[in-house]
């Protein structure tokens, strides 16, 4: 199984992932992005420069698979606040 290191950046900052994690493919790479992104937002709210960061998902060559904006796992966030019957 291929290795995916996620990389956060925030502005000029770039938090790297050291150890990665084994994924079957880049479509369930871009779920755990969402799922971290989502966690992430849940912890410390909506900074800012939270709304403006950027999961870069690399491969084991260091080479850029996917971008994930927080924005974009936060459009996709079911309504809180919706009744549920």
């Amino acid at each position: 199984m291929p290795r995916y290191f996620f990389n956060t950046r925030i502005g000029d900052e770039l938090i790297v992932d050291p150890d990665g994690e084994d994924l079957r493919n880049p479509d369930r790479a871009w779920e755990v992005a969402r799922q971290m992104i989502l966690e992430v937002v849940k912890s410390e709210g909506t900074q800012r420069a939270l709304l403006e960061a950027v999961i870069e998902v690399t491969d084991a060559d260091g080479e850029i698979v996917l971008e994930f904006p927080f924005t974009e796992a936060l459009l996709d966030m079911p309504d809180q606040s919706a009744t549920r019957h």
